[in-house]
């Protein structure tokens, strides 16, 4: 399946992709996890939101995207989901692609990092990003950073 891309600043946003992204996020990390936390941390705002919209204009894929300084040293990219309907499509690899790509196209080129769930690390690796931290907890959950040259 090809998903429609878009990048946005978080004031760029319609209401209805605020909604949407909203939704997915809340759906797979709060109810589908079975993680409690508080998803809408504040940083929303400093953030670029990567849209993939598929041919029906759902949202299938979405990802948070921070320029160097916003959260670490280093850009980084966060929150990175495929809806549960959109799965075992390849959909996860085109994601990080799109993603990898706008932040090069926003941020120029340099490292990047991200906080990874632990089962994730082979995904990860296959983009080029190398853990950079031991295991540790984040929301019950194990995780690690891992960062990209």
């Amino acid at each position: 399946m090809t998903l429609t891309w878009t990048s946005k600043p978080y004031a760029a946003l319609a209401l209805d992709e605020l909604y949407a992204l909203l939704q997915l996020r809340s759906e797979v990390f709060v109810v589908e996890q079975a993680c409690a936390f508080q998803d809408i941390d504040g940083q929303d705002a400093a953030a670029h939101h990567l849209l993939g919209l598929a041919p029906d204009g759902r949202l299938a894929a979405y990802a948070r995207l921070f320029a160097p300084g916003a959260c670490y040293a280093e850009a980084s990219i966060g929150r990175v989901v495929v809806s549960p309907q959109f799965r075992r499509s390849g959909l996860g690899q085109a994601l990080m692609r799109e993603a990898l790509a706008q932040c090069e196209r926003l941020f120029g080129t340099g490292p990047i990092k991200i906080g990874a769930q632990q089962y994730l690390l082979d995904f990860y690796q296959s983009f080029g990003f190398e853990p950079s931290s031991a295991v540790y907890l984040e929301d019950g959950i194990p995780h690690l950073s891992m960062r990209r040259p």
